[in-house]
């Protein structure tokens, strides 16, 4: 049997390898749809907790997604945390997106940032002195092929870069505090607080006081945040990714279901002729289903190539971007695409166990 079904698919080689392209491109979808948003919120959280902060103080409205609400809360906020026991620093940070280019979120900040972080590792230039300097990571330098000296516009702002620094500290691009408001009309606001405790044991009894002082704002560990970010704690972004994984598993189901039913027609002599030669009607389903198997491995195995190669092509073009190729989701994605073509074989296969031997043997 297995020689039979390697000759079947050779015998019509384009059409074998349109299916194992469609297989293919059933999986890469699944693979890299999956890897791109759980890669965007993993790295989100990696950079969010680079940071180096303790706890996190939001706007009450405040979801998982950052910067959804502007600048709500006052920056006075910061002198009532100082007072806090066991707080080591505070540090107000403006938050604005920029969809120049791509979505991401510029942080204003000032020197208590670097209190709390404990400070940027510089690649090249220095830290923020003027009103209108500009520090960004090493990947937003590249993405946005700039470098130290340039002068860059943002917020229909010209802001000087002043510093390329290692990425992995929240943000990737980041300005001064005050200029900030100034240009978001938010004058002595701040998104977010970040708080340094003395010791990260200490984080939990900062956090009781504050709800008692700040009983109406939202308050979050930063290793609580982090394991928020989740396709399934975004809200809507779990129901995108199962409505691509429906969309993949719809086009290989639809693919293999139309290969294997236009094998089975074209091949009604042949199948007259095995049951006349004693094959049952067991053998023939065995038969188609094993060669629509065959045939969605090798999808797999292209759709695998596929995924990678696609992660390759974003990265380049895009090197902000984070794309998580997992083998569990390309185990997953194989299971669900070796699902989709026993489903899709499985009419055409009892359609050819069906088959009459004297009708077949006589079909033109």
């Amino acid at each position: 049997m297995g020689e039979m079904i390697l000759r079947n698919l050779l015998h019509r080689p384009i059409r074998t390898v349109i299916g194992v392209l469609a297989i293919g491109f059933e999986v890469m979808l699944i693979v890299f749809i999956v890897g791109l948003t759980s890669g965007i919120l993993s790295e989100t959280a990696k950079r969010i907790e680079g940071v180096g902060a303790d706890i996190m103080l939001q706007p009450s409205s405040a979801g998982v997604i950052m910067g959804m609400s502007n600048a709500p809360m006052p920056i006075k906020i910061r002198d009532r945390l100082s007072e806090l026991q066991y707080v080591q620093s505070v540090a107000p940070v403006l938050l604005q997106f920029n969809s120049t280019g791509g979505v991401e979120l510029v942080y204003g900040i000032n020197k208590t940032f670097d209190e709390v972080s404990g400070g940027f590792v510089f690649l090249q230039g220095r830290n923020l002195q003027g009103p209108d300097d500009m520090l960004v990571d090493d990947l937003a330098a590249k993405s946005k092929n700039v470098r130290v000296g340039q002068t860059f516009k943002l917020f229909n702002h010209d802001w000087n870069v002043v510093g390329v620094v290692e990425h992995g500290k929240g943000s990737r691009i980041f300005v001064p505090l005050a200029t900030l408001q100034d240009l978001s009309g938010a004058t002595d606001k701040a998104s977010l607080f970040f708080i340094k405790c003395t010791r990260p044991e200490h984080t939990e009894d900062v956090i009781a006081d504050m709800k008692l002082v700040f009983p109406n704002y939202t308050i979050r560990a930063i290793k609580d945040y982090v394991s928020l970010m989740t396709s399934t704690s975004v809200p809507g972004l779990n129901v995108f990714v199962d409505a691509m994984i429906s969309l993949a598993v719809c086009i290989g189901l639809l693919v293999i279901f139309l290969t294997m039913y236009t094998t089975v027609i074209e091949r009604t002599r042949d199948i007259g002729v095995l049951k006349s030669l004693g094959a049952n009607s067991p053998f023939i389903v065995r038969a188609v289903l094993y060669e629509s198997a065959a045939l969605c491995l090798g999808g797999i195995l292209a759709g695998v190539a596929l995924s990678y190669a696609a992660r390759a092509g974003f990265l380049k073009a895009f090197p902000t971007l984070s794309i998580s190729i997992t083998p569990e989701w390309i185990l997953r994605a194989g299971a669900i695409a070796m699902v989709g073509a026993v489903l899709g074989a499985s009419y055409p296969a009892w359609m050819a166990s069906r088959r009459d031997a004297v009708e077949a043997l006589t079909f033109d």
